[in-house]
């Protein structure tokens, strides 16, 4: 049987370091569907789901236990300016596929400025410094994401369509698409956005009170909801 070349296989529970049912982030039924049963991952796996529904929460953890910074970074960025992260990821195992890369970056846009900064201040010492503090917050993201997405790795990205445009969430979608494709690289993203929800290959995940199910793009509450609002935007201005 041929081995896989992304990253990682499977999310469990650390059988050594259990965490308590009743302590959030147990208590989303995401996440102890993930503690109980474990979660499959493949060459991509996209989050989406409302508010507070977890999906930032388990992406988070996936790239602290992979030993990426929890606001941004490589393994190699110590970034922190006040922590807010779940304990998760001290109760998660990742297990990899044998031989893979441990590369990776994660990138989430609530904290790309205090990030920048931390860069201004920690210069690359192998190629030319980019001002992303002199870009737009859509540009300088995109820039990143061309810059330190090269090669095999895990690409972790929270709710990236913040920072972007439909034309920017294009682009990205088009990066993401090619690191895929390679066969050697692994995406995880959680979104609100269909149009990232779209990429190409992904395991998509609606996450909620129902814990986690597949679903196929089409059928997406995020979906259907944008879709069902641009045919009759009155429908719902009306009720606001």
């Amino acid at each position: 049987m041929a081995f896989e070349r992304f990253p990682l296989r499977r999310l469990t529970e650390h059988p050594k370091n259990t965490l308590d049912r009743r302590i959030w982030p147990a208590t989303l039924a995401p996440v102890t569907t993930i503690l109980d049963e474990g979660l499959d991952l493949g060459p991509a796996t996209v989050l989406v789901g409302e508010n507070g529904s977890g999906k930032s929460t388990i992406v988070e953890a996936i790239a602290l236990a992979y030993g990426l910074s929890p606001e941004g970074g490589s393994t190699g960025a110590r970034h922190s300016t006040r922590s807010t992260e779940s304990v998760l990821a001290d109760h998660l195992q990742l297990v990899r596929n044998a031989g893979t890369t441990r590369r990776g970056y994660f990138l989430r846009a609530e904290t790309m400025h205090g990030f920048f900064t931390y860069l201004e201040s920690n210069p690359s010492t192998t190629g030319p410094n980019v001002p992303f503090h002199e870009m737009s917050h859509g540009e300088s993201f995109l820039e990143l994401v061309v810059d330190r997405f090269r090669g095999p790795g895990l690409w972790v990205l929270d709710e990236p369509e913040s920072a972007l445009s439909f034309s920017g969430c294009l682009a990205l979608l088009g990066v993401l698409k090619e690191r895929v494709a390679s066969g050697k690289s692994q995406v995880i993203m959680s979104t609100h956005s269909p149009l990232l929800a779209a990429l190409p290959q992904a395991q998509i995940l609606e996450v909620g009170s129902w814990d986690l199910r597949p679903q196929p793009w089409e059928d997406l509450n995020l979906v259907t909801a944008w879709q069902a609002f641009l045919t009759a935007p009155e429908r719902y201005l009306r009720h606001l």
